[in-house]
């Protein structure tokens, strides 16, 4: 499992293989993170496939969300009902580092591959379980998407106008949040089993993950015993600190400190204001955040947004136009970052796809290839890594151990 820091022609995760039973969304991301960085990733899928790859938006038959999730991994189909596919399953446990599952807790085991049945078959494996609630408590049981979660959390309470309704966060922040900690977790545990010898079970739930993401909201309600408020588009302890009106639309202001405080206003040609007592202290200026709010927009309101920023970025202040998507992944700045990466996809011509985004200026760059059709690396990995026959696998095939399928999906 270990790679040679010197060789700077590989990638950091080469090696490292993982078992993926993972669909939907913070499972299949989790996965994708480490086979940007090399480690090859199979994903088991049942006969129909991941739930993704029928959901929009589609493009030439192909689902956007399934192909960015799943890039850079093979598909294995097997129906985990046969117990000859458990069988499988415990045969390909015994030849990789890592299992990601995210079954409702107990499914796995009823399968027969839980943790403690393919731990049994490999000492050194990590089995990593994503779940909504974990695999304890007394809300394990109950299933989990992105909303009950952000509902359950305190994220959507804290979200919103002060007079209005609770408000979704416009991103699937809790499946995304469980995919970046399922896969820190992934990596934490495989270096204590290279230096042990020893995997374990690693556990990761979409409602802890989500509430350790609050942070701030967490930090104010140990020391205050308060929950979060809604606030609008502003920061809930600190002003000038949020959106603003301009002439021509919105923009985003981040002062954090009377130093900043006081290159704003002087830059918004408000020298009365440095020094009001209303204004002193972060503190005083949120609780006066209605008063400031109205003087700076009296001033930002003649200009357009463009001018605001050139004049407070000239200042030296945190300072930021309004964005959409297509405005943050075309700007020169991810252009010279290299988020995106262009894939060779027969099916999706001009294809880029996103990267995770860390920069190892020791390894090669990240890996940038499709995701598969379902089921498009069934004979191959069975006979690469068990070392079954063609007749063996006919037989696997008749025996419905791939589901109803007579031959694996060509992409």
């Amino acid at each position: 499992m270990s790679i040679s820091a010197e060789n700077t022609a590989s990638r950091p995760l080469d090696g490292i293989r993982i078992l993926d039973f993972t669909r939907v969304l913070a499972g299949p991301m989790s996965t994708a993170l480490l086979a940007d960085l090399g480690a090859e990733v199979v994903k088991v899928e049942p006969p129909q496939g991941d739930d993704y790859r029928a959901i929009g938006p589609m493009k030439n038959g192909q689902s956007a969300l399934f192909t960015v999730m799943n890039r850079n991994k093979q598909s294995l189909v097997l129906d985990l009902k046969s117990p000859q596919a458990a069988e499988i399953v415990q045969e390909l446990a015994q030849k990789v580092d890592v299992v990601v599952e995210n079954f409702r807790p107990g499914v796995a085991e009823r399968l027969g591959i839980g943790p403690e049945k393919l731990r049994a078959l490999n000492r050194k494996l990590v089995y990593v379980s994503v779940s909504g609630f974990g695999q304890t408590g007394p809300l394990a049981h109950r299933p989990a998407y992105d909303i009950i979660v952000q509902a359950m959390s305190g994220l959507m309470e804290a979200t919103g106008e002060p007079d209005g309704a609770p408000t979704l966060v416009g991103e699937a922040v809790s499946d995304v949040v469980a995919g970046l900690f399922a896969s820190w977790a992934t990596l934490a545990a495989l270096l204590q089993a290279q230096r042990t010898g020893v995997g374990q079970h690693v556990d990761v739930a979409m409602f802890d993950t989500t509430l350790t993401f609050l942070a701030t909201s967490v930090s104010r309600y140990l020391f205050t015993g308060q929950p979060s408020r809604r606030v609008g588009n502003r920061h809930p302890l600190s002003a000038p600190f949020g959106v603003y009106k301009a002439r021509d639309g919105h923009f985003a202001l981040a002062v954090l400190n009377k130093k900043l405080f006081d290159a704003t206003v002087l830059a918004m040609n408000l020298p009365q204001l440095v020094d009001d007592p209303r204004y002193a202290s972060d503190e005083t200026r949120s609780a006066n955040e209605p008063s400031l709010r109205a003087a700076i927009e009296a001033w930002t309101q003649q200009h357009d947004v463009a001018e605001v920023v050139a004049v407070l970025d000239a200042a030296g202040v945190p300072v930021a136009p309004i964005w959409n998507i297509e405005q943050a992944l075309e700007s020169p700045q991810i252009q010279a970052r290299g988020l995106l990466r262009p894939v060779a996809d027969d099916q999706l011509p001009d294809l880029r796809l996103p990267t995770q985004p860390v920069h190892f200026g020791g390894a090669a760059p990240n890996r940038a290839e499709r995701a598969p059709a379902l089921g498009e690396h069934t004979d191959l990995l069975l006979t690469s890594w068990l070392g079954r026959s063609g007749e063996a696998i006919a037989a696997l095939r008749e025996a419905g151990v791939f589901g109803s399928s007579t031959s694996p999906a060509v992409h």
